[in-house]
């Protein structure tokens, strides 16, 4: 488990990172505690001399004793102005620590003692210490550092920015680890059981449904999903209501543990990474004890919609006709989609608890990453307010969400001549059809923001950031800033 610390001094560090930014005259070495201008001009000068630019996610090595430095790490802020902006100073923290190859790294980037700019950087740096599991064949990989330390002018002032980071960043990776558990170490009873002991020192009551009691309630959609596997689905409820809390908000995550397809089963390549398909569920817990631990005084009641879904004789077929929790019906004509639903299960089930406001999160569509690609989000919802806020609090925290509309005219696509309506409708806008589908269960007067996270759930492409190639723990930090937003709207 990688330390967190705010320190005057690198002295102790194994490597020291300094930002780069990049301007019209060359790289510049931007000031930050414990450097002094004439170190910060010599730097500026080494770094051109080896090729910086200061891009981002731009990360070189230099000697740092000739600066009287411990061995140095360049990391690229981008144009100068991102000195100032934390999701920049949180990515090029994170990008370095992903690369450091040492157990004791510190970070002396622009942040003057600013809190925010102190937390993004303190942030994206044990963000960045996330390792996937395992033994990879050939090179070991980069071991995660023991200690990080970010160098500052007075650690005292700092303590609530070192709380938060240390908060939020350890939630983004339980969502991180959770994501990249291969699924045969991660069936739905187990995912439930990392949702006991996530939070079980904490303020948070948990239940959890297991088949027998889906069925007993009338759990539907959770219960075709799971019913092609060996290992049955579950229903966790997160509730946090701290005292006093005058505002509710409810979260929904999808967990899918291993999305084959069903029978309507995926081309093989598809499958690859379909361990994934949890990652909502995995960013609401994440959530869920952050909130917790960070104790915001709004109330919270969380469900994680938890199944597998595989082929086999007990599956669910395409033509079948299944009735969600609450009682409509639906056709399923494509057994691969079936994240909406076990969402409809849990979207109407949390209606039951009388929400402010209610926001899911899933991996829901394909269609996500044909209009958005694999870094930014797509948000919909039934009030376009609430949308706006949610992706404006995802924004300050540092995550890409984009607003997307539910055009009406989707809707009649989703109409059965057997059912109140069928599991898929129009391919094209697919990732808001999927979002029509879903507002069919948001109980009535309730506003409600869908999160589709296909893409930056999951990173397959190049490394970023803080981010290499696997899961990346996105919706976290949107969820407890909307969460704090509220608070503060409450106050």
């Amino acid at each position: 488990m990688t330390t967190l610390h705010l320190s005057t001094s690198p002295d102790t560090a194994d490597l020291l990172v300094l930002g780069v930014a990049s301007t019209p005259d060359g790289p510049t070495v931007p000031a930050a505690a414990g450097l002094g201008e004439e170190q910060r001009t010599a730097i500026a000068a080494a770094a051109l001399s080896v090729g910086a630019t200061g891009k981002v996610d731009e990360v070189l090595r230099l000697p740092g004793d000739a600066f009287g430095l411990p061995p140095l790490m360049l990391t690229g802020l981008g144009e100068a102005a991102a000195a100032e902006d934390p999701a920049a100073l949180l990515r090029a923290a994170g990008a370095a620590v992903r690369s450091a190859p040492v157990a004791g790294i510190a970070l002396a980037l622009p942040t003057g003692d600013d809190p925010t700019l102190v937390e993004a950087v303190a942030t994206g740096a044990i963000i960045g210490a996330h390792r996937i599991p395992g033994r990879p064949a050939g090179d070991p990989p980069t071991p995660s550092p023991e200690r990080v330390l970010v160098v500052v002018g007075d650690p005292a002032s700092l303590a609530l920015a070192h709380r938060r980071a240390e908060v939020v960043a350890s939630s983004v990776l339980l969502a991180r680890r959770l994501t990249d558990t291969p699924p045969r170490a991660l069936p739905p009873a187990a995912l439930a059981d990392e949702a006991i002991a996530a939070v079980a020192d904490l303020p948070v009551a948990v239940e959890v449904l297991d088949e027998a009691a889906l069925a007993q309630a009338g759990y539907g959609g959770i219960l075709a999903v799971g019913q092609g596997s060996a290992n049955p689905p579950r229903l966790v409820r997160l509730a946090y209501a701290p005292a006093g809390a005058t505002a509710h908000l409810a979260l929904v995550g999808k967990g899918i543990t291993f999305d084959s397809g069903g029978l309507s089963l995926k081309p093989a390549a598809g499958m690859a990474a379909m361990k994934m398909d949890m990652a909502g569920a995995a960013a609401v817990l994440g959530a869920v004890r952050a909130i917790a631990l960070l104790e915001v005084p709004v109330r919270v009641t969380a469900y994680l919609a938890v199944a597998e879904n595989m082929p086999s004789g007990t599956a669910q077929r395409p033509g079948d006709v299944i009735t969600a929790f609450g009682g409509r019906t639906v056709e399923v004509l494509n057994t691969d989609a079936e994240g909406r639903l076990v969402m409809m299960d849990a979207l109407v089930r949390c209606g039951q608890d009388e929400p402010d406001a209610i926001i899911d999160i899933a991996t829901l569509t394909g269609a996500q990453l044909v209009a958005l690609g694999g870094r930014i989000a797509g948000a919909m919802g039934n009030d376009d307010a609430w949308r706006d806020e949610v992706v404006a609090a995802a924004t300050a925290a540092g995550e890409l969400v984009w607003p997307m509309p539910i055009p009406e005219e989707l809707r009649a696509s989703l109409d059965s001549p057997v059912a109140d309506l069928a599991n898929v409708g129009e391919r094209n806008g697919g990732m808001m059809t999927a979002a029509a589908f879903l507002r069919e269960f948001v109980p009535d007067g309730v506003r409600w923001a869908h999160l589709d996270i296909a893409g930056p759930a999951f990173n397959e492409g190049t490394p970023w950031g803080p981010f290499g190639k696997g899961g990346t723990g996105f919706g976290v930090r949107a969820l407890v800033s909307v969460v704090e937003r509220m608070a503060a709207a409450a106050v």
